[in-house]
């Protein structure tokens, strides 16, 4: 619910930068906080520490910020996420949002210590960057924040803070700086699967009302992970295991691709991108077929690309086809007496408990490219009927 006394962003629209507009009271502490997706001491703390305060206070107590304020404070976010100290964070949001030589900030009671207890009758702020640990108390997800843990990294929690304020600009900049800086297996396995995975969590706890943060992560990893995908992939890079599987008629060898697709039914897919992108970061050539592939398309989806190597995922045991892995792996191309088929993987925990002998069942995502980058085994072609 909303407060009585405050307006909305569209009167608020019709201020000038840095300012209520006449007869205009701006929002309340609460407001903004729930907007920037923080706890409200946490904007009394930049207020006190770095000078971000509302520029209209009532009555000398309650606080009304202004669309000049809020921008300030959404570029500190969008900073302090990223990993810039809050100290300097502060300094280039004034300066983003005021160009121009930087004004001296408006004089403000003195600092508090890191270490002042937060009032009691709110809970404590996240600790920022260049705070010691051990001056807040840890959180377990409470609030407007994820539970991803203490041992995360900051990428991590920059990631989780983004998501929960539902900003689209900082999760792309954050997620392309983490697949940068760590490669995408590494960026999933140390920053965007512990998001995730606290995302889960916390709208499961909460009565699903934080679907919609964890849907917009997934979007956005998803678009991150096909920006690698769509990188010009090097002339010379081949799929390894080509040089045991030539390419139908009409097609060279080096071109051969891995073949990626959910089974029947399986609407998945987010583990399969992974692998995807990966796999493109690798140079190896890729076919993305997505979600819920029939049987009889993926059969000529083999038959007419003539790949190195399919993989089939299936998230649950119910989409798990076996029937559909011995199709694959029975289809073969080529000229008569010197046919050839793919080797197939199967991944993801639908398989589990299943018997399919002779084929390959990755452990996770750094098993899966270690077996689809490595020098491959020559297979003897089939013989002649």
């Amino acid at each position: 619910m909303s407060d009585a006394p405050e307006t909305d962003d569209r009167t608020l629209g019709q201020a000038g930068p840095g300012q209520a507009g006449p007869g205009q009271a701006g929002l309340s502490t609460g407001a903004v906080a729930r907007r920037l997706g923080v706890a409200p001491t946490t904007l009394r703390s930049w207020d006190r520490r770095y000078g971000l305060g509302p520029s209209v206070r009532e009555g000398g107590r309650h606080r009304r910020w202004s669309p000049g304020d809020i921008a300030v404070l959404e570029a500190m976010c969008r900073l302090t996420a990223s990993g810039v100290p809050p100290a300097e964070a502060a300094r280039q949001a004034r300066a983003v949002v005021s160009p121009g030589p930087a004004a001296p900030a408006p004089a403000r009671p003195a600092p508090v210590q890191p270490t002042e207890p937060p009032t009691p009758s709110e809970p404590a702020p996240p600790a920022e960057p260049d705070e010691p640990a051990s001056s807040v108390p840890a959180r377990a997800g409470g609030g407007n924040t994820l539970p991803v843990g203490s041992s995360v990294s900051r990428e991590c929690r920059g990631l989780a803070r983004a998501a929960v304020r539902l900003d689209a600009p900082a999760l792309d900049d954050l997620l392309d700086r983490a697949i940068a800086a760590h490669g995408v297996a590494g960026a999933w396995e140390e920053v965007i699967m512990p998001t995730l995975r606290a995302a889960g969590r916390k709208w499961v706890t909460s009565g699903e009302r934080y679907v919609e943060v964890e849907h917009l992560l997934s979007w956005h990893v998803s678009s991150a992970l096909r920006r690698v995908t769509a990188r010009p992939r090097p002339a010379s890079a081949a799929s390894p295991a080509s040089a045991a599987s030539p390419a139908p008629s009409g097609t060279s060898a080096p071109s051969a691709p891995v073949l990626l697709a959910c089974a029947p039914d399986e609407t998945h897919t987010l583990p399969l991108e992974v692998l995807a992108a990966a796999l493109a970061e690798h140079g190896v050539g890729i076919r993305m077929f997505g979600a819920s592939v029939p049987a009889g398309a993926m059969e000529e989806a083999v038959r007419r690309t003539g790949p190195s190597a399919v993989v089939l995922w299936s998230q649950t045991r119910r989409t798990a086809d076996p029937a559909l892995v011995r199709r694959v792996r029975a289809t073969a191309w080529g000229v008569r007496g010197a046919r050839v088929r793919p080797a197939v993987l199967v991944a993801g925990p639908g398989w589990r408990g299943l018997r399919l002998p002779g084929i390959a069942r990755p452990r996770g995502l750094r098993d899966a490219l270690d077996l689809l980058t490595a020098p491959p085994e020559p297979r003897p072609p089939d013989r002649p009927a």
